[in-house]
């Protein structure tokens, strides 16, 4: 054949191929029946071999993807026979060489296909004399150094199964594996990223996992997979020995899909998949048993199995049970177990033996039995025995049981801590509620505790108390329980504002959610002002309206420690949504607010310009506060006398005022003690006033150029000495590493400028970013502790000397009205007669004990707080301005103005 020929057929070639690249192109003999030969022109593209006529223009005779390949034997005389799924070619090549070409280039990429998996098929095989040159450039050989693939050569496996299959190869499934998925190191594959292909295309992707070592999780939620997706994933379960958690979670699979997956789970000895995900798909019961004993016999055990909604029956859970307490190997696997939402199947005893596993030793984490009519009273006899160990999550909910059955096995159970017990939609009722009000004290395994939806309402005025001082309990959910109105709904808010403001509160959530509390709700809101626990809270479905939008924003302005709000379904408009984007302005502890859409698209309609500012402001806000912000000193005072000079100061004032005309009666009498203590408390009363910022002042510039920046600042250089050599070490590292793989390379590179020896002395991290990072981003928050701790140490100081000067204004106060009383009476006897100036002058100069309190606005509740006479104004005095870190708060603050004054007047 003439080269110009051959040229022109290349041409000829290339158009016909269009965008393919070429690999391989040479004539060659292509033996037909009856011993003749035709000639071909032989062209392997990365994975199809094809045969050209020999003509100009040329056409295609026969071409074949690589993986219809089911044999290739070579034998002498250059000659390949390639068996394919529907027939047989021969071809004879030139030379040895060219034969060694076509097979390794086929076995490369199947090799490249198939990942080198142990599934891979053997196709090549020498039959006769042959050299030994077809082995020579072998993919799996030890000289190569073929570099890792991005995701496991995902790439490759899905562009040969499309030219397979004969769809067009899709570069966003490329791009999105080989980029999105190789950056973040994700080996889950989510098959909602491409919902939007058909269904075809999803299964050819489904397909290219099978062989891939890279993805370990297939992940598909609420999303209908078709009978060709299902079927490749069936193929992967097959065929993967690195596919470990399988979801197929409402992916609307047929009732015959566990008894398929047992089978092909079956026919792979060497599968790794301990978790299993079929939730809400209709299954029959028998595959699930099957499923069930197949998927127990595998090499890593079951960590996870969640069977939820799939209308288990009990036989299901017997044949579930009998397999999980076959081997102690299960008790010390499943860590996940979920059985929810299938009634009835754990109703009558084929839920025994489920209850016998439990009482085993096992490592269960969480256990969801929510919906399948348990018998919590068995159930609890199981963890009463001493099972569970590491429970941490235990869902009842939608069960009938014995609540006292419940918080007795609670009680009972020195192995579990810090449980998430959700018992909500429970009916519980009155008869619960008082369960509760007698036995949670005693629980103290409960973490978080979700009672919501159980029609407690009334019965949460015996409810809530029992939450109080409960040192494990750290989130309580209490939703749609408040189907309740007037003055029992007004008690059981101030129960609540009472628990969340107590000193020993250990509450960190609470959750009203869907409790349709409006107007008097606000009440609540208020309380968030003092409040120093709470750190998220969630007051969304309560119809607040923009009155309690307004008492939000007012305790978002001087609440430090609340960190996450949820706030929608409120009917809040765009002047709602101002008041709390102006309160954000001034609050820079407040890092997560979830987007209120319901509430936005109302308010939208009315006011777009105004919502739509407002939530900008919001973003900004909650952008700022997640960035490190050091606490305002400045912030802290004025909160400091908002605060604190409306109570306490203003009860001093009016006691100085009185000691002070108490003075002047007695100024023409003999100064005894009592007269010069007056005056010396007055002089320490008049100075208390400058306290708080003086010792705020002090803090400050003592800390401007502390230990703690000294510190700093040696670190930084110390920093970044110790930077420097380790960048030494880890280039002269990589430089002899160079010098070991390419040294005839390295030489020639060494007569450049710079040469490459010196590299480690020309490198070194810039200071600024060393000392940036200390000095600008750790200090901040070494400061930002610091400053919490100073102004702790401030207000207690504070606090305990206001407290002090109180008291002995007070007995002062009652001291010297003695003194005058009798002053008079000495002047009544020496005169004759009482002018009724003088007479009520002494009745002035008294402070009675009512007007202590009720003429300052206030009185002392039964714990001693300070609580608003005035129903609806906001309760938002608080003598701490941060919350105490020392964890004896009673200690160090003992007494609150009023409560100091209540034990004086007793």
């Amino acid at each position: 054949m003439s080269l110009e020929y051959l040229l022109s057929s290349s041409e000829s070639i290339r158009k016909v191929l269009d965008k393919q690249p070429v690999k391989f192109v040479r004539a060659i003999k292509q033996e037909t029946r009856g011993g003749k030969s035709e000639d071909r022109i032989l062209v392997l593209a990365t994975w199809r071999l094809y045969l050209f006529a020999v003509k100009v223009p040329t056409k295609v005779e026969v071409t074949f993807n690589f993986l219809e390949i089911r044999a290739m034997n070579t034998y002498p005389d250059f000659q390949v026979v390639i068996d394919t799924d529907k027939t047989t070619f021969s071809l004879r090549l030139q030379t040895q060489e060219q034969l060694d070409h076509v097979v390794n280039h086929i076995n490369y990429a199947l090799s490249r296909v198939f990942n080198n998996s142990i599934y891979a098929p053997p196709i090549c095989r020498a039959e006769g004399d042959v050299p030994d040159g077809s082995h020579k450039f072998s993919p799996n050989s030890e000289s190569s150094l073929e570099p890792p693939k991005t995701c496991g050569g995902f790439s490759e496996t899905y562009a040969a199964l499309c030219d397979y299959n004969g769809i067009g190869c899709k570069e966003e499934v490329q791009w999105d594996v080989d980029t999105i998925y190789h950056s973040q190191d994700n080996r889950e594959f989510n098959l909602l990223d491409f919902s939007h292909l058909d269904s075809r295309d999803l299964a050819v992707i489904v397909a290219s996992i099978a062989y891939n070592t890279w993805f370990t999780k297939l992940y598909c939620k609420d999303m209908r997979i078709g009978s060709e997706v299902v079927d490749q994933i069936l193929h992967t379960v097959s065929k993967s020995n690195s596919l470990e958690e399988l979801t197929l979670e409402n992916a609307g699979l047929k009732a015959d899909f566990p008894q398929k997956m047992a089978s092909a789970l079956s026919e792979n000895p060497a599968s790794v998949i301990h978790s299993l995900n079929l939730a809400h798909n209709t299954l029959d019961n028998q595959g699930v048993s099957n499923l069930i004993q197949q998927v127990c016999r595998l090499n890593k055990g079951l960590r996870l199995l969640n069977l939820s909604k799939t209308s288990l029956s009990s036989k299901g859970v017997v044949s579930l049970s009998q397999a999980l307490c076959s081997s102690d190997d299960y008790s010390n696997s499943l860590l996940h177990l979920d059985l929810s939402k299938n009634p009835g199947v754990l109703s009558g005893e084929d839920a025994t033996n489920l209850y016998l596993f439990l009482a085993q030793p096992n490592c269960l984490v969480h256990l969801d039995l929510s919906g399948t009519d348990c018998t919590v009273d068995s159930l609890f006899g199981a963890l009463l025995r001493g099972c569970c160990a590491d429970l941490s999550y235990l869902n009842l909910s939608k069960n009938s049981f014995s609540h006292r059955a419940l918080f007795l096995g609670l009680s009972n159970n020195p192995h579990i801590s810090d449980l998430h017990l959700d018992i909500s939609g429970c009916e519980l009722r009155s008869a619960g509620a008082a369960v509760i009000q007698e036995l949670f004290p005693r629980v103290s395994c409960v973490g978080t505790l979700d009672v919501s939806d159980n029609g407690l309402d009334a019965d949460l005025l015996a409810v809530i108390p029992a939450f109080s001082r409960h040192p494990s309990l750290k989130h309580v959910m209490l939703g749609k329980n408040f189907n309740i109105k007037g003055r029992v709904l007004d008690e059981i808010l101030q129960k609540l504002v009472h628990l969340v403001q107590e000193e020993e509160c250990a509450l960190q959530s609470l959750s009203l959610a869907d409790s349709r509390l409006r107007h008097r709700g606000t009440v609540l809101v208020n309380a968030l002002g003092s409040n120093a626990c709470l750190r998220k809270v969630d007051l969304s479905g309560n119809l607040l309206e923009d009155s309690g939008a307004k008492m939000l924003s007012k305790a978002l302005q001087i609440n430090t420690t609340l960190r996450s709000v949820t706030w929608d379904r409120n009917n809040t408009t765009g002047v709602g949504f101002q008041d709390v984007a102006r309160a954000l302005e001034h609050n820079f502890t407040l890092q997560f607010m979830p987007l209120p859409l319901c509430d936005i698209a109302q308010a939208y309609r009315g006011a777009p310009e105004k919502t739509e500012q407002a939530l900008a402001k919001i973003q900004r806000a909650l952008l700022r506060n997640n960035q490190t912000q050091r606490f305002s000193q400045k912030q802290a005072l004025r909160l400091h006398q908002g605060l604190v000079t409306s109570t306490a100061e203003q009860v001093m004032e009016r006691l100085c005022v009185r000691v002070q005309q108490q003075l002047c009666v007695l100024k023409s009498c003999e100064d005894g003690d009592e007269v010069q203590t007056a005056r010396q408390i007055l002089k320490e009363a008049r100075n208390s006033r400058a306290l708080y910022p003086s010792l705020c002042e002090l803090a400050h510039v003592l800390s401007v150029d502390g230990p703690v920046k000294q510190r700093l600042d040696t670190l930084a250089g110390e920093l970044a000495k110790a930077a420097d050599k380790e960048l030494q070490v880890v280039v002269d590292s990589m430089v002899s590493l160079c010098r070991e793989l390419c040294p005839m390379s390295c030489s020639a590179a060494e007569r450049l400028s710079p040469p490459l020896s010196s590299i480690s002395e020309q490198v070194s991290i810039p200071r600024s970013a060393i000392r940036s990072a200390l000095m600008e981003r750790a200090a901040e928050d070494i400061n930002q502790a610091l400053e919490e701790v100073k102004l702790s140490v401030v207000s207690y100081l504070t606090n305990s000397i206001v407290d002090q000067i109180l008291q002995e204004l007070y007995t002062t106060h009652k001291t010297l009205l003695r003194q005058v009383s009798q002053a008079k009476r000495w002047d009544d006897v020496g005169t004759g007669r009482r002018s009724v100036r003088h007479s009520r002058l002494v009745e002035s100069l008294d402070f009675p004990d009512e007007d202590f309190g009720v003429n300052l606005g206030i009185h002392c509740s039964e714990n001693g707080g300070v609580s608003m006479l005035e129903d609806g104004l906001p309760d938002f005095y608080s003598k701490r301005v941060l919350p105490d870190r020392w964890g004896h708060t009673s200690d160090l603050f003992p007494l609150t103005c009023c409560s100091m004054t209540s034990d004086l007047l007793k």
